[in-house]
């Protein structure tokens, strides 16, 4: 009688083309990926006769003011003395950052004064507003 010794059969994965796998997914994601676009408050800006265009938008920062003196900077609902810390901490990563204020052309300037005093108080003195040009006077 013969005994056979049976061998242990080691089970093997291929993972040649694991790599391969995961730089494909990373580029299907990278181009199918869609950035949201910062939505804001709804505001109707005031006419202007003349405005000038920012080029660069990515040294803006945008800070909506509408009718009943909501404030809101990237999407979030804020009060005047947040506006001062995010803007000292945006101003930290990016010194040549412009602060965009849109204001709706029924905000109390009230709050628009406080938005100015807390962009002041985080040594934000780039500031602009932003308006719709008056077409056809």
């Amino acid at each position: 009688m013969k005994i056979r010794q049976k061998k242990e059969m080691k089970v093997v994965i291929p993972t040649a083309s694991t790599s391969d796998i995961a730089f494909l997914l990373i580029i299907f994601f990278m181009l199918t990926t869609v950035f949201r676009k910062e939505l804001g408050l709804k505001v109707t800006l005031p006419q202007a006769k003349k405005t000038e265009r920012i080029l660069k938008s990515r040294d803006v920062a945008n800070i909506y003011i509408d009718k009943d003196g909501k404030i809101s900077v990237d999407d979030k609902l804020v009060s005047p003395q947040q506006v001062a810390l995010l803007f000292k901490m945006k101003l930290a990563e990016n010194p040549s950052l412009i602060a965009q204020i849109k204001a709706d052309k029924n905000a109390k300037y009230g709050v628009v004064n406080d938005v100015l005093d807390a962009l002041r108080e985080a040594h934000a003195f780039r500031v602009v507003f932003a308006t719709e040009y008056e077409k056809g006077t």
